[in-house]
């Protein structure tokens, strides 16, 4: 039987709270754990990711789902961006404090004690979120394994440059239509001006040649979103490192609403890759 606990909340370092799901059997037996983070205009609830937290507690593998503090949800209405001045505020500092947050918590949590091995903690991305679980397995030891869901593998080279950046700058926000929910998405130019800052730390061309740990890397042929050239490089930089590829697209086959009970192929697929890959290690 799946335990499933959803919506707890954490408290985020920035004063906002980070809404996380729980999937696993309750058999009081140490299990891998993974945490999972989604990517940009993302949440925890799109599509069918409770399918692939479910499949992962069905493997005896203690399965974490978030949602970034600020990806526009709030605590009320958690689906979709009610909160889009949140939204606008967002960068990649905050998202690597969010999931070191997550990470924190699901180790020193109490209730959960006899169900996680703390020495078995594995990280996925999605996207946007393939690149801050690169980032963070770089600089935070106790990860085991990470996988890269159709991953990025540079940030710095999605940001405009010459007119566009300056206008940009000078008029402190720019706007990027959602096109499921037609949103007018706000950046505040801080999202620039933050990565600047630590340009350094958020290079994953150098991340990836620190991590230690187990690295799997899932990218679809047909992806137009991020271009397998990108998983291609994640795989040159990281030496640890395996690469996966799919005859499929950026969500690999499932879209939001996701209304039926079962995984598109191509996302069972890579559910079961990377089941495996966790609990067998990348020999």
């Amino acid at each position: 039987m799946i335990e499933t606990r959803k919506n707890i909340v954490l408290n985020g370092r920035d004063k906002k709270p980070i809404l996380t799901d729980v999937f696993y059997k309750n058999n009081n037996q140490p299990k891998s754990t993974v945490i999972f983070c989604h990517g940009y205009k993302g949440f925890k609830d799109w599509g069918a990711w409770d399918l692939v937290a479910q499949e992962f507690a069905n493997h005896n593998i203690f399965f974490i789902k978030f949602n970034f503090s600020h990806n526009g949800g709030t605590i009320e209405q958690p689906i979709d961006f009610p909160d889009l001045e949140a939204f606008g505020h967002n960068n990649y500092i905050k998202e690597l404090d969010d999931l070191q947050t997550v990470i924190d918590w699901i180790i020193a949590a109490e209730e959960f004690q006899s169900e996680i091995n703390q020495s078995d903690i594995s990280l996925i991305g999605h996207s946007r979120g393939g690149g801050i679980v690169t980032l963070k397995a770089s600089e935070e030891k106790r990860i085991r394994n990470i996988i890269s869901w159709a991953g990025v593998s540079d940030y710095e080279s999605r940001f405009p440059t010459g007119e566009i950046l300056e206008l940009w700058k000078k008029e402190g926000v720019a706007y990027v239509e959602n096109g499921r929910t037609k949103q007018q998405m706000p950046h505040y130019f801080q999202f620039y001006t933050n990565f600047m800052e630590h340009k350094d730390r958020l290079t994953i061309n150098k991340a990836c040649k620190k991590i230690m740990a187990n690295h799997l890397i899932v990218h679809g042929s047909t992806d137009e979103v991020v271009t397998l050239s990108e998983a291609e490089s994640l795989h040159k930089w990281s030496e640890k490192s395996e690469l996966y590829v799919i005859d499929s697209d950026h969500t690999f086959g499932a879209k939001h609403p996701w209304d039926v009970n079962y995984l598109p192929d191509s996302l069972d697929t890579i559910t079961r890759k990377t089941i495996e890959f966790i609990t067998h290690g990348n020999s």
